[in-house]
């Protein structure tokens, strides 16, 4: 196939993720990975599902990222490059899905109820 897709999302974050066959540039929002996130952690948690399945230098990975923060957008990332490594190969499915890569995380923000500061934080009590 030319070209790969794939919709990750996590918390608010949305990633629209498209593989090419190339030389293993990944960016994201027109920006190099390392431009783009400054944290090592996050660059590795993007890479991981080209690493499970020895794709790391065969694709050049082309991202859209909207919404949320950064660590949110990591996962949605990495989402969306499983999913769309799914769609070049689907051999690479067991691989994925044991490490957990296609399954999206369902946690998200709780909302804030009524009588209450937050989601579950009470306003202060006094005696008086």
């Amino acid at each position: 196939m030319a070209q790969s897709y794939g919709t990750g999302r996590r918390k608010k974050s949305i990633a629209r993720v498209y593989l090419t066959p190339g030389t293993g540039k990944i960016t994201i929002n027109k920006r190099d990975i390392d431009d783009y996130f400054g944290l090592e952690t996050l660059k590795v948690i993007v890479r991981q599902p080209l690493v499970a399945t020895e794709t790391l230098g065969k694709y050049d990975v082309k991202v859209n990222v909207h919404g949320g923060g950064y660590t949110g957008q990591a996962g949605a990332v990495r989402h969306g490059i499983a999913r769309a490594l799914l769609h070049e190969d689907a051999e690479f499915r067991p691989i994925l899905k044991k490490a957990g890569y296609l399954t999206r995380d369902p946690r998200m923000k709780e909302r804030k109820k009524y009588g209450l500061k937050a989601a579950r934080r009470a306003p202060q009590f006094s005696k008086r």
